[in-house]
């Protein structure tokens, strides 16, 4: 059975919200979900395919939680894995999910495979339009691994 790692920052629990939606949809694989500041990247290797999501702080900066793992990935080869980002923002700011670009913008230069566009998802995901959202996501994020 192929292993997914589900790495996640979040403060208010949106993004935490976002990543427990993801798992559900992955039933076809062993998950473990880790928050991100407990996590090492180097742990990365032993995992198939990987979603990594993260909350936008400020003005589009990555959050306090964030940083010590997203440079932790420039010692990871990633070359193989199939990656998916998401994250959870506001569009009241002008760097709308910024966090989510950036860590695409890292995976893909360390050799990740990355599904789609990146899920943003406006504050929560607790209307249907954003529901459906998330599960696409995971059903794109599915077919890539298989």
């Amino acid at each position: 059975m192929k292993k997914v790692c589900v790495v996640y920052a979040s403060m208010t629990g949106n993004t935490e919200e976002i990543a427990n939606i993801l798992s559900k949809n992955l039933e076809a694989f062993e998950v473990e979900q880790v928050e991100m500041e407990q996590a090492d990247a180097a742990n990365l290797l032993a995992y198939d395919g990987i979603l990594l999501g993260s909350y936008t702080w400020g003005d589009g900066e990555l959050p306090g939680e964030a940083e010590d793992f997203f440079n932790q990935l420039d010692e990871v080869d990633l070359t193989g894995k199939i990656v998916g980002v998401f994250g959870s923002g506001d569009t009241v700011y002008e760097q709308y999910c910024a966090a989510v670009d950036q860590f695409q913008e890292k995976v893909k230069e360390r050799g990740a495979t990355i599904v789609g566009e990146g899920l943003k998802i406006e504050l929560s995901p607790d209307d249907d339009e954003q529901l459906e959202k998330c599960n696409n996501f995971a059903k794109e994020f599915t077919e890539k691994l298989v």
